[in-house]
């Protein structure tokens, strides 16, 4: 079951990882670098194809109070959006390093959807969110996955390598 079904948790932010599909890793992988992370991330429903690649998972962070569905996509519509993210480039604003990360979009031909959730936690006497959602669960796995595949991480909303 996708979060976007549990109303347990609400919908954020969407990042990706861009990179080229040779480095697609199996279900395996996945998890086995997820794994490294420590017990602070929770792997649930993954799903892959015949050939044992990944397909999506869902990844549960409690005390982050956050979870993400993660998603492998490829072809003309990760193509289509890696030329519209290097058309928009303002490599002058750039650090070095992030100059660096921008150029390894060129010839990506595949990513990762990763869409960030909220758990929304509710007291009982007022109906407040009592959660604390910390982004710092979600920037390791960006981090994890971009090695694990050679990739870079996007923040499309911002057009930004992470």
């Amino acid at each position: 079951m996708s979060l976007f079904e549990n109303q347990e948790y609400r919908w954020r932010d969407t990042y990706f990882v861009l990179f080229h599909v040779k480095d697609r890793p199996s279900a395996g992988a996945m998890l086995q670098a997820l794994e490294t992370l420590g017990p602070r991330f929770q792997v649930q429903e993954t799903r892959c194809d015949e050939a044992g690649r990944f397909e999506s998972m869902t990844l549960m962070s409690p005390d982050d109070f956050s979870a993400m569905d993660i998603s492998f996509i490829a072809g003309d519509e990760v193509e289509e959006q890696v030329q519209t993210l290097l058309k928009g480039e303002k490599a002058s604003q750039m650090t070095k390093e992030e100059q660096d990360k921008w150029k390894l979009l060129k010839g990506c031909d595949a990513r990762f959807d990763i869409y960030h959730f909220e758990r929304i936690v509710l007291s009982e006497e007022d109906d407040e969110d009592e959660g604390f959602l910390d982004p710092g669960g979600l920037l390791i796995v960006l981090e994890c996955l971009s090695q694990l595949c050679h990739g870079v991480s996007i923040d499309p909303q911002a057009g930004t390598v992470l």
